[in-house]
C-alpha cells in the first residue's frame, strides 16, 4: 500500500479506481481489491459483459484478468456515491437541516394539486367570500360615540327646552333609563290596552291614584312612552307641592311634569299633547290600606270641562300593584303639619327601619288603558253645563273602579 497512488477523492468513479487498484496492488492489495469489488458489484444493477470465470480471484490467477461490470451513468448531483434527488446539495445548509423555503410542487412526486379544482381559494372564480370579522366592541364604541355627543351638547347647550321646561332629550337619554329598572325588573308592570291611546292629537289619560309616594304616576309614563307604537310621551299634571321640593322640582319639570291647573292642561292639548291626570290627588295617594282600591272623589270635574273645550277624548286608566307597595297603616298628623305635608304615612317599616323601610314593596303590577269616551260630539258651551260635566266625571270614575275589580279578580298574587 506504500506505492499506491493517493488520488483525490470523488475525482473518478468507484469502479475505475478499484480496477486500477486492483492491478497495481499485486498480492499486498487483496484486501483492498476485494472491498472495491464488492462496492462496485453493488453499485452495479446492470451489467453489460457477465462475469468471467475469474472474476471472484485477483490478477494473475487466469490468462484473462476479470471483467468488472460497468457502473450505469448516475443522476447529476450524485457524488461521492450518495443518493440524491436529482439537487446539489446547499453549501449553506447544514446536515439534518430542512429548508422550508426548498420544497417545490412535485418534489414528492406528486404534480403539486391536493385533488381540487382551485374554485375554493380565496379569490379564485366561484370561492365563497369569507365574512369579514365584525368588530367585536362595535356597539359599545357606538354607544360612547352618542353619549360623548350628548355631554356636549348638555355642556354647549345645544338642546331644546319648551316653555314648560321639559327636556325632551334628557327624559329618553337619562331619566327613562333611570326609572326602567324599577318599572320593568322590580314592579314588573305589565301594560294593557296601549292601543286605546290615540296616536296623533291630543288626549287626557284619567287614572287612579295610590301607593302612599307618587311612584304610580312614573310608572304609568314609562308605560306610554315605552309601549304605543308611535312613541307619544305622557304630560303628567302634578300637585303644587312636587313643585316646591328641591331637586324633585327640577326633575319634574325636566321630565314634563306640569302644575295640576287648567290653564297648562288647554295649552298642552292645545299643542296635541297626551296629558295625564290623576283627580283623586292626595285623597287617594295617602288613604289607609283599609281603603284600598276604592276610589275617593273626583272633584268637581274640571277635567271634564277641560277635554270638552278641546274635543279631545278621554282615557280612563286603571292601576293595580301600587296601593300594597307602602301599606299605609297609621298618619301622624303632627308630623305632617310640622313638616308642611297633607299627612305623614307609617307603614309597617316606615319610620321604623329608618332609610330602610323607605324601599318598596316588590308587588306585581297591572296597568290597563280603557276605551277612550269622545267628546267631541258636544258642542262647545257644553263645557259650561254643570249636569253633563258631572255625567261624565262619574262616567269616567265607574269605568275605573270597574276595570279595578276586575283586574283583582284575574291576579293570582299580590307579588307574582
Amino acid at each position: 500500500m506504500a506505492d499506491a497512488k493517493v488520488i483525490p477523492f470523488g475525482e473518478e468513479p468507484r469502479s475505475r479506481r478499484a480496477a486500477r487498484l486492483a492491478g497495481a496492488g499485486g498480492t499486498g492489495g487483496g484486501a483492498a481489491k476485494d472491498a472495491a469489488a464488492k462496492r462496485a458489484q453493488g453499485r452495479g444493477k446492470s451489467s453489460s459483459t457477465p462475469a468471467g470465470p475469474g472474476s471472484g480471484s485477483g490478477p494473475g490467477t487466469g490468462p484473462h484478468p476479470p471483467s468488472l461490470s460497468s457502473v450505469p451513468d448516475q443522476p447529476d448531483g450524485v457524488e461521492d456515491g450518495m443518493p440524491g434527488d436529482g439537487k446539489k446539495p446547499d453549501p449553506s445548509s447544514r446536515p439534518g437541516e430542512s429548508r422550508p423555503d426548498a420544497a417545490e410542487p412535485g418534489s414528492d412526486g406528486s404534480d403539486g394539486s391536493d385533488g381540487s379544482d382551485g374554485s375554493d381559494r380565496p379569490g379564485a372564480p366561484g370561492a365563497p367570500h369569507a365574512e369579514e370579522p365584525q368588530p367585536g366592541g362595535g356597539a359599545w364604541d357606538r354607544r360612547l360615540a352618542e353619549g360623548f355627543a350628548f355631554l356636549r351638547r348638555r355642556v354647549t347647550g345645544d338642546y331644546e327646552v319648551d316653555e314648560f321646561g321639559y327636556d325632551k332629550e334628557l327624559t329618553d337619554q337619562v331619566l327613562m333609563s333611570l326609572i326602567r329598572p324599577l318599572y320593568e325588573n322590580y314592579f314588573r308592570v305589565e301594560v294593557k290596552g296601549i292601543e286605546n291611546i290615540p296616536s296623533d292629537g291630543g288626549a287626557l289619560v284619567v287614572s287612579n291614584h295610590s301607593g302612599t309616594l307618587p311612584l304610580d304616576g312614573l310608572m304609568m309614563q314609562v308605560a306610554v312612552h315605552d309601549n304605543h307604537p308611535a312613541g307619544r310621551h305622557l304630560r303628567l299634571l302634578a300637585a303644587d307641592l312636587v313643585f316646591m321640593l328641591p331637586v324633585v322640582n327640577e326633575l319634574a319639570r325636566k321630565a314634563g311634569h306640569t302644575l295640576a291647573c287648567a290653564e297648562d292642561a288647554e295649552r298642552l292639548l292645545r299643542r296635541g299633547e297626551i296629558v295625564g291626570v290623576m283627580p283623586e290627588g292626595f285623597k287617594g295617594l295617602g288613604k289607609p290600606f283599609g281603603e284600598r282600591y276604592k276610589l275617593q272623589r273626583f272633584g268637581r270635574g274640571g277635567f271634564v270641562s277641560t277635554a270638552l273645550r278641546h274635543g279631545v277624548p278621554i282615557v280612563p286608566c286603571s292601576i293595580v300593584g301600587a296601593e300594597e307597595i307602602y301599606p299605609m297603616i297609621g298618619n301622624s298628623k303632627t308630623l305632617a303639619r310640622l313638616l308642611g305635608f297633607p299627612y305623614f304615612p307609617i307603614t309597617p317599616t316606615f319610620p321604623w327601619l329608618g332609610p330602610l323601610g323607605a324601599l318598596p314593596l316588590p308587588t306585581k303590577w297591572t296597568i290597563q288603558f280603557g276605551e277612550p269616551i269622545p267628546t267631541d260630539g258636544y258642542p262647545p258651551e257644553a263645557a259650561e253645563d254643570p249636569m253633563l260635566m258631572f255625567n261624565l266625571t262619574d262616567q269616567v270614575r265607574e269605568q275605573i273602579q270597574h276595570t279595578l275589580y276586575k283586574l283583582l279578580v284575574q291576579r293570582r298574587s299580590v307579588f307574582f
